[in-house]
């Protein structure tokens, strides 16, 4: 069923791994499109609605469960015309071979995508099949994006993006530019990483995208940036992010996760910028590394001066919202176990693992950006009296790091701790065995959105966190770690309920801590 015909050498040749419904619909838009691009040769049926030999539009099915990984084997070592398998929506969660599969036609050369369904059907003919990434691999379906709700929040507006050359803001900018920006800004301090960026946008965005090389601590740069560019929204994603790393270099973790945040979210509201959103991480719950208590130092402010924001006229909080959205691990994140696991396999191991019993939380950075902007956009429609400082992604059950690096190996055609040695290095300072996403003191809040909750939970007054800043620069300049740390662990302890914050207040914040 795989011979290639004379007139359409081009043509990639795919066998279909799901649903006939969805089959019928695959095969339909193939055979309509101009030009074609794929042909679906065979149905690798999931379901128990068709026999072998059973023909959609005159497709046959060629396999049924439980023979799909056998069936393959055959196809890809009998013949060089299979181009393509492409899984059908959520099939990763409905068979238990969906990893071998997936193993078994790459270890062939055979490219594996994921048909989104009909109504991600693109314009101009193009079928939208998606790369099969580790979240599919490890049975954690992403939710379906309501694109019509995030791009009527990011259409027409003007976005910032502070650390927009990073592994989350890259994303960020690409997303916002294709849901209708008006214009994009990025603002990080890595060269190379702008130059890359560049790289990544299409050529007709190029006209609304500018680029800042700036240090996001840099007070007087960024107002004059934020001025002069006038956002409507700047999602604040620079940060060190490296636990082991930050854990030697506690200064430069201060100065960028705390003083940087400190400083973005009073230009903004000096500049009047109506929304200013944190992007936080599960470290910051509970921290125990220097990473995870500047990241909650972070979460404070922001919560802070969204609590000082006290209801206006009509409900509505006037001037900056502030916001933060905390979140785990996401795959193929520069320095993720994910990159780091694949090019130890492609050096022939060994794969490292501190600890065979530590898990994570993980998502793609796709899934992570779409629910970033949705959070925005739901703030924007709360009003003073209903509202969150903090939202909260649900990233499913915590994966075993070790489950991780197993598949990765089998993925890549090898054999875990015979191809490729496993090697335990023992827990590094700072890290976790287990992260978590809600705090002792933090109550998880349903919303109408998939994957989204709101976080209730204590704030500090800002005359305490004033005070600490204060504190910590001075360690700062005495270099004394051990005296920085006591200041952000005091920090940390004093979380308390906020009573009778003044709006009046917020002004005076500006400049009074740097």
């Amino acid at each position: 069923i795989l011979s290639r015909g004379s007139n359409n050498p081009l043509v990639k040749q795919a066998l279909f791994v799901g649903r006939l419904g969805e089959a019928d619909v695959l095969i339909r838009f193939t055979r309509t499109a101009n030009p074609a691009e794929y042909s679906i040769a065979g149905i690798m049926a999931i379901g128990t609605e068709a026999p072998l030999g059973t023909r959609i539009q005159g497709v046959p099915v060629v396999a049924v469960r439980p023979s799909l990984v056998e069936v393959l084997e055959e196809y890809a070592k009998g013949t060089e015309n299979l181009d393509m398998l492409i899984f059908g929506n959520g099939a990763e969660s409905e068979i238990e071979e969906y990893a071998e599969l997936v193993r078994v036609a790459r270890h062939s050369g055979i490219s594996v995508v994921r048909f989104s369904g009909v109504s991600e059907l693109g314009q101009g003919g193009k079928l939208v099949l998606d790369a099969v990434e580790m979240e599919t691999i490890m049975r954690r379906s992403a939710v379906a994006t309501d694109v019509g709700r995030i791009s009527s929040f990011v259409s027409g507006k003007r976005v910032l993006v502070t650390g927009g050359a990073g592994s989350i803001g890259r994303i960020l900018v690409k997303r916002s530019l294709e849901l209708g920006a008006e214009a994009v800004l990025v603002a990080d301090i890595s060269e190379f990483g702008i130059f890359q960026l560049d790289q990544l946008i299409d050529e007709e965005d190029h006209a609304r995208l500018t680029s800042r090389i700036i240090d996001v601590t840099d007070r007087r740069q960024m107002t004059r940036v934020v001025s002069e560019f006038k956002p409507s929204i700047i999602f604040h994603a620079a940060a060190l992010k490296h636990v082991p790393l930050l854990e030697e270099n506690w200064e430069a973790a201060i100065q960028t996760n705390i003083f940087g945040t400190l400083a973005c979210a009073e230009v903004a509201a000096k500049c009047g910028v109506p929304q200013f959103l944190l992007i936080s991480s599960d470290k910051a719950v509970d921290p125990s590394s220097v990473l995870g208590i500047t990241k909650r130092a972070a979460e404070q402010i922001v919560s802070s001066l969204h609590e000082m924001q006290a209801a206006g006229q009509g409900g509505r909080r006037p001037g900056t919202k502030f916001i933060a959205v905390r979140f785990g691990n996401v795959f193929g994140s520069t320095g993720s176990v994910a990159t780091i696991f694949q090019a130890q396999i492609e050096a022939g191991g060994p794969v490292t693992i501190t600890d065979r019993r530590m898990t994570r939380y993980f998502m793609t950075v796709a899934e992570a950006v779409d629910l970033v902007i949705m959070s925005a956009a739901d703030a924007e429609q709360r009003p003073g009296k209903d509202d969150y400082a903090i939202y909260m992604l649900d990233m499913g059950k915590p994966v075993p790091i070790l489950e991780v690096a197993e598949t990765m190996i089998r993925m890549a055609g090898k054999s875990p701790y015979t191809d490729i040695p496993i090697r335990f290095t023992g827990i590094r300072p700072g890290e976790k065995l287990h992260e978590t996403l809600q705090g002792e003191n933090e109550e998880i809040v349903t919303l109408d959105i998939a994957k989204i909750f709101g976080l209730r939970t204590d704030v500090v007054e800002w005359p305490r966190i004033q005070a600490a800043l204060t504190s910590l620069q001075a360690a700062i300049r005495d270099q004394d770690k051990a005296a920085a740390l006591a200041v952000l662990a005091e920090l940390y302890q004093a979380e308390k309920p906020v009573a009778g914050a003044r709006l009046e207040a917020l002004p005076k914040i500006v400049g009074q801590t740097r």
